[in-house]
């Protein structure tokens, strides 16, 4: 049985990351929320202080650190904002498909843009008709020479108004008429791109989310990652290493909610007494508490899993569906908790309420996640 004890290395870095969190984030949390604006002044920080580009080797200037690292900074930063860690992790997300299946020459350019010069890149897959579905996607990349003529439309893209490059999911179309989906590497600056609006969102607000257009953008077949029709297989091997640090994001939202409420809970008083005292609330916090305590093992299972050269999509999924569903139930609980002041915005829980939702929408839904899981224990 694996008991996932943390190591001195790792415990520093996990208070490192705590104490930014709270000094750095936190105190500015409800400004960004409120203005809806992206903190640029903390992601240079989180730069500076080498809590960026996290899943980055250090070979190409990432902090190469092993992946239980990678999820213990990104539950600290989600319990301070889970706008700024999901901006965070669209870089890790994006460097994923290139890990997986890039050349040396792609790896080499493109992430150290972002672990030497401090850019942003953003994962697009999603498109207006084409969410959990993914074969219904209507971006095609045609071979004209030595470039692909990309066409299409990707949404909620994280990051896509500040990104320097997108990692793109396209149709190939070949003479025989079949598709092969296929990958590639699109720098903003090509003619022939161009970023919506920033969308305004439920939760994280302090995340930047808009559309990306491809209009007759010439891609150089050098920045195509891996093979035509391979690029499917790496964007799932991506998000295969993703979805755990989702989960990790949506402990960070569920710790966050369940210290508030205990706080909360030791504090106020009804019927002469403080409201913990009262069995009906000492039930929820004890649901909290175990539900979290369950999910941070199947995130830090499914982390180990992928340090250890082992990844599963199995446990990637058990770890996302269910540490999002736990974040979702404990901030519920935790405006409940509050009561009234539950929904005042001078308040916290309300905030994580909005913030836990798209926990079990982004990077495959939990009814996607459910249907993966089913697959795998049925095969």
């Amino acid at each position: 049985m694996t008991v996932f004890q943390l190591n001195e290395e790792q415990v520093a870095i996990q208070a490192l990351a705590s104490d930014f969190a709270k000094n750095e984030i936190a105190p500015y949390a409800r400004k960004y929320d409120e203005e809806e604006s992206f903190p640029m002044e903390i992601f240079q920080d989180l730069h500076k202080y080498g809590l960026s580009n996290l899943a980055v080797p250090e070979e190409y200037g990432g902090p190469g650190i092993d992946k239980m690292s990678q999820a213990l900074i990104i539950e600290e930063i989600a319990k301070a904002c889970a706008g700024v860690a999901t901006s965070l992790e669209a870089n890790s997300l994006s460097s994923y498909p290139i890990l997986v299946g890039g050349s040396e020459e792609l790896k080499k350019k493109y992430l150290t843009k972002l672990t030497e010069e401090g850019k942003f890149a953003a994962f697009a897959l999603t498109e207006p008709g084409a969410g959990s579905d993914v074969s219904s996607l209507k971006t095609t990349a045609k071979k004209i020479g030595d470039d692909y003529l990309l066409n299409g439309e990707k949404c909620f893209i994280t990051n896509a108004t500040f990104a320097d490059f997108y990692v793109v999911l396209a149709n190939v179309l070949v003479k025989s008429g079949q598709k092969k989906f296929t990958a590639f590497i699109v720098d903003r600056e090509l003619a022939g791109v161009k970023v919506g609006e920033t969308e305004k969102k439920l939760g994280l607000r302090a995340s930047n989310t808009a559309s990306v257009i491809f209009e007759d953008v010439l891609v150089p077949s050098k920045n195509r990652i891996g093979e035509e029709g391979e690029g499917f297989k790496i964007f799932m091997k991506g998000l295969m290493h993703a979805r755990p640090m989702v989960g990790a994001q949506a402990l960070g939202i569920a710790q966050a909610a369940y210290e508030a409420s205990l706080n909360y809970a030791k504090e106020r008083e009804q019927f002469g007494k403080p409201i913990s005292h009262l069995q009906a609330i000492q039930f929820m916090l004890a649901d909290m508490a175990m539900s979290i305590e369950a999910s941070r093992l199947l995130v830090h299972k499914a982390v180990d899993l992928l340090q250890s050269g082992k990844p599963s999509i199995k446990h990637a999924s058990f770890a996302k569906c269910f540490a999002s569903d736990t974040a979702m139930k404990v901030a519920t609980d935790a405006v409940q908790i509050f009561g009234g002041y539950g929904f005042i915005r001078d308040y916290p829980v309300e905030k994580y309420f909005r913030d836990a939702k798209i926990m079990q929408i982004y990077e495959g839904t939990n009814q996607i996640q459910r249907v993966v899981i089913a697959k795998e224990i049925l095969s």
